[in-house]
């Protein structure tokens, strides 16, 4: 396992990269300081990584919400949902929200945790390589509107982020290639070093390589721990972490 920190003063935070992390439940443990958590996860996440989540959370309050998978669903209605099992359950400000799955989940979880009694604690599980190496670290949260994409949100940072590995071995070839062109974002954007590698190693990660992706992972996630480190509410520099996002939102838009 390697750990790195997003240093950010009193709100910083660790991520921790490996193989298994999702089978060591202290990682998780670690960061609960109250005796309630809600897990979010979606309906293709949930059958294959829940089951272990909540064996490892055994000892709490525990509740977990199911929500439907895909960027259509980030929105206000699907929300609710969360907030629904929040106060159906009756959930107090120590509780922690727990963000099973990808970038749509992560953003939306810690929206709902920024939001919910004026703010509680959250913790990303990231189970793609996009957002293991983007959406997860930063602490950018929100939903889509129909008139604006991420219109709706709050920068609310995690208190930890944990990346196992093994949870790519399950993904399509396309979400895979997805998340390996936003790694390879960092070398354009600030790390020349880094994108020699990348020239070098690029079938390895195509193949599901795990040292290779975790090494990807942790040189992402440092680059990106550095900028947003320095501008954490992307008042300057952070934007440069939009490298192709705004024209792929519009292709998106267009669809």
């Amino acid at each position: 396992m390697q750990t790195l920190s997003v240093d950010l003063g009193d709100r910083s935070y660790p991520i921790y990269i490996g193989e298994g992390l999702l089978s060591q439940p202290e990682l998780l443990l670690n960061h609960i300081t109250g005796r309630q958590v809600l897990v979010v996860s979606n309906e293709t996440v949930a059958p294959i990584y829940l089951a272990k989540i909540r064996e490892s959370l055994s000892g709490l309050q525990y509740s977990e919400v199911i929500l439907p998978d895909g960027e259509q669903h980030k929105s206000l209605e699907v929300l609710s949902a969360i907030y629904d099992k929040l106060l159906e359950d009756k959930h107090n400000r120590t509780t922690t929200l727990v963000a099973l799955g990808g970038g749509v989940i992560g953003d939306m979880t810690g929206y709902a945790a920024a939001s919910y009694q004026r703010g509680v604690n959250f913790i990303q599980i990231p189970t793609t390589l996009l957002s293991q190496v983007d959406s997860s670290v930063g602490g950018k949260t929100g939903v889509n509107h129909p008139l604006g994409k991420n219109m709706i949100g709050a920068f609310h940072q995690p208190q930890c982020v944990i990346a196992d590995t093994n949870t790519l071995t399950t993904l399509p070839q396309r979400e895979l290639s997805a998340g390996i062109a936003e790694v390879i974002k960092y070398g354009l954007i600030c790390d020349a070093d880094f994108y020699q590698w990348l020239e070098q190693h690029i079938e390895e990660l195509l193949a599901c390589n795990q040292t290779k992706l975790a090494e990807a992972i942790y040189r992402s996630c440092e680059n990106k721990a550095k900028v947003v480190a320095s501008d954490e509410r992307e008042a300057g520099i952070r934007a440069i972490l939009n490298l192709g996002h705004t024209f792929g939102h519009a292709i998106e838009t267009a669809q």
